[in-house]
């Protein structure tokens, strides 16, 4: 396995994955596509029914021996040969005569892991699909809680948490979307044969790769090239959407959870340790790992596109990179996901730093609503340098942001002591975020229930 692994992955359920990627499911899988290939032939009269239905019956996982597949591959050096002698021998003397039948080996490896990954992706929307409902919880619950909206590293205006946690939703969202309008051309199964023309089948060709498609429950590709591997880069690259959006609260969880923000931190289990020689420390664990797999999980797209240039119909340098890059992305997406609905589910907000963070400039955070309320009066402009100022004196001689505004003449007039402390509430200025994250709550269930 290639993805980053830290003490807490020992305490995660990967739902399964990691069988769905393990050396002996491609064995079954690359059984089942070679099945489901003589099954197409035979229908199509290419070879014998007789011939399909024992491949079909001797044809199991039960009867290939492995140890004679490895000593092969020692003696020829070819990854999918040594499996295929010993699967033609198992498949009796008619159906081994018609074993792998006009098709090469990445026809094969492709297809089947192309299956694998399909099903590895249907696990990913149940992890989704729990990330949301775990998410839209967290928005309801906090649609009001008040704290600072920042900018550039800064203060901006006030938000509310249940806003921020909007955010991700929508983006994780429209990844759902993106997944799904996307598997029609991923999850493809490739017959051509060597070069993708279909020599050897000919013109009943497409429709033998139609027929596997439909026993498989995939997509068929019009041109079965080998050369091709957009849609392997497009997996990935979904992916890594995916795990962005993820990776940027897991920022957030990792950053305002040091004890001078003191807003989120992450659930920790009793009895976890976070330091050899610093006993009080409580690490981030959930958000590290979500953060390193993130990072190392980009670098394969720009591997992807680099390799899938290469010349010709064919090239072996390219297969071995797209096919580790592929097991790989899933394994990175996985550590991901488990991270996160472990994280969203038992996440600790901490309302009281939120509101105290949020007054942390005496009111400057709230100029704009100022500003905006004098701009019938005095114009957008002068108002925004009026308020400038003021900012700007606060900043300069450290003084109470309220007791600047009630000395200026202009302001004074327009806004009595009561109304300049109302606009200045942080709670007072959050526009319709609160809104805006019951709304998105509700759409994140309705996802959720579509998955």
């Amino acid at each position: 396995m290639r993805a980053l692994y830290d003490s807490k992955s020992k305490d995660l359920d990967n739902r399964g994955i990691y069988a769905l990627l393990s050396e002996n499911t491609k064995y079954e899988t690359w059984i089942q596509v070679e099945l489901a290939l003589a099954k197409a032939e035979a229908k199509v009269g290419m070879i014998p029914q007789s011939a399909a239905d024992e491949i079909c019956e001797r044809g199991t996982f039960e009867n290939i021996d492995f140890q004679e597949v490895n000593r092969i591959k020692e003696e020829v050096g070819h990854g999918f040969v040594p499996f295929l002698k010993v699967f033609t021998m198992a498949c009796g003397k008619e159906g081994s005569k018609y074993v792998h039948y006009g098709a090469t080996t990445q026809n094969i490896q492709q297809t089947s892991q192309l299956y694998i990954a399909k099903k590895v992706w249907y696990v990913f929307y149940g992890f989704i699909k729990d990330i949301l409902v775990n998410l839209a919880d967290l928005a309801e619950k906090h649609a009001d809680t008040v704290m600072p909206g920042r900018t550039h590293g800064r203060h901006a205006i006030p938000i509310t948490y249940g806003f921020k946690l909007s955010s991700y939703i929508d983006e994780l969202i429209s990844t759902v979307e993106r997944m799904k309008e996307a598997e029609s051309r991923i999850f493809t199964v490739m017959m051509g044969g060597a070069v993708g023309s279909f020599n050897t089948m000919g013109e009943v060709g497409p429709m033998i790769q139609d027929l596997v498609a439909d026993e498989l429950e995939m997509s068929s590709m019009t041109v079965p090239s080998r050369s091709i591997s957009s849609h392997k880069l497009e997996m990935v690259m979904i992916l890594s959407l995916l795990c962005n959006v993820l990776h940027k609260m897991g920022e957030e969880v990792y950053y305002t959870g040091i004890e001078e923000f003191n807003e989120i931190q992450e659930p920790f289990k009793k009895g976890t340790i976070g330091s050899s020689t610093m006993p009080h420390k409580i690490n981030p664990k959930l958000s590290k790992g979500i953060i390193a797999n993130s990072q190392k999980l980009y670098t394969l797209v720009s591997l992807g596109l680099n390799t899938g240039t290469r010349m010709f119909e064919g090239d072996s340098s390219s297969y071995m990179v797209h096919e580790a890059m592929i097991e790989e992305a899933l394994e990175l997406c996985t550590e991901v996901l488990m991270r996160a609905e472990e994280l969203t589910r038992g996440l600790i907000v901490n309302k009281e730093s939120m509101a105290h963070n949020a007054q942390l400039n005496g009111g400057l955070d709230n100029t704009e609503n100022i500003m905006m309320k004098m701009a019938d009066r005095l114009g957008k402009d002068v108002a925004h340098s009026l308020l400038y100022e003021k900012a700007m004196l606060v900043e300069r001689e450290g003084r109470e942001f309220i007791d600047v505004l009630r000395e200026d003449p202009a302001i004074r007039v327009t806004f009595s002591d009561k109304e300049l402390e109302e606009m200045l509430l942080p709670e007072n200025y959050i526009g319709i975020g609160a809104d805006i994250a019951r709304k998105v709550s509700a759409k994140a269930r309705e996802t959720a229930d579509s998955l």
